[in-house]
């Protein structure tokens, strides 16, 4: 082991992760839920006070450290932002990674509107001129960006789960794997690695008795488990995944997300995703599974 090594494990990489994104899209919540896993954070600091207080931190040895920079900032620039991440990056005991919080258009302007908040960028015009001079300012950094989550349909409890896959500290060893089952009609995922499309199934929603049950009801799993199909598509799945997942590991990656889709993301895609989580944990690997699409009514299965 030469110097170099010795010395990085003596002082391991602090963690700094700069949040940015679009006004309501969530900022706020994911800075609490960065505190809530240890990081010292802080909202809205200038960009000019950012290095300083990283040298802090890390003179002090604390954690890590999550600051939330957005467009209220008076000093806020897309190109100083850039620049303060890559002069982190050239830090050898800094671990910086740049967060994009997205949100759809029609989501942001409903957040807005139920709320009664005034956008930052559209202090006397409507909330949708804000919204757009917003997006066309910050484009360079989402496509910059280290991992964007896209908060249009996710719940803060899904937000947080997100984050501590993504950022927890002190990981133990493992993947930790994140089954999600999703409607194709509110689009996939954008935080998913793979995806596996299980519209070929039965579908109960053509019954009506079993339309308003969902995938962990017993009766839809015995309608589904029926399709010839069926048994031998999940054993398929978990034969790919097993020598695939260690690989992840390998390679760096502590969280991967499986999105398993059909067409109204209440039934099929409930079921597979249950019963795919069910199978991967009793190959030992930590698993949790959510629905992101479960409540939604519309046509499809």
């Amino acid at each position: 082991m030469t110097v170099e090594e010795e010395t990085n494990e003596a002082s391991p990489r602090m963690p700094v992760v700069l949040i940015t994104g679009m006004s309501g899209a969530g900022l706020s919540s994911a800075l609490k839920a960065f505190e809530d896993i240890g990081y010292e954070s802080v909202d809205n600091l200038r960009l000019s006070l950012v290095p300083a207080l990283v040298a802090e931190d890390r003179a002090e040895e604390k954690k890590a450290l999550a600051v939330a920079i957005d467009t209220r900032n008076a000093k806020f620039s897309v190109d100083a932002l850039l620049s303060l991440r890559q002069k982190l990056a050239e830090q050898k005991e800094i671990d910086v990674k740049l967060l994009f919080l997205d949100c759809s258009d029609e989501s942001l302007q409903r957040r807005f509107t139920e709320t009664r908040r005034r956008h930052p960028m559209a202090a006397d015009r409507p909330v949708t001129d804000g919204i757009q001079r917003e997006r066309n300012i910050l484009w360079k950094l989402r496509d910059s960006a280290d991992h964007v989550i896209d908060t249009s349909l996710i719940s803060i409890h899904d937000l947080r789960r997100l984050i501590f896959g993504q950022y927890r500290l002190n990981a133990a060893p493992g993947l930790l794997i994140s089954v999600m089952s999703f409607s194709y009609r509110h689009g996939l995922p954008r935080e998913s690695d793979l995806v596996f499309d299980v519209r070929f199934l039965d579908n109960p929603y053509y019954d009506l008795k079993l339309r308003p049950l969902t995938g962990q009801d017993p009766e839809i799993a015995a309608y589904v488990q029926r399709d010839p199909d069926y048994e031998s598509f999940l054993e398929r799945i978990v034969a790919l995944l097993l020598p695939l997942l260690p690989r992840y590991r390998q390679e760096g990656k502590s969280y991967l997300t499986i999105a398993i889709g059909c067409t109204g993301g209440r039934h099929r895609s409930v079921l597979v995703a249950e019963q795919l989580a069910v199978m991967l944990a009793g190959y030992g690997f930590i698993v949790s599974v959510s629905h992101r699409d479960i409540e939604t009514r519309k046509q499809g299965g």
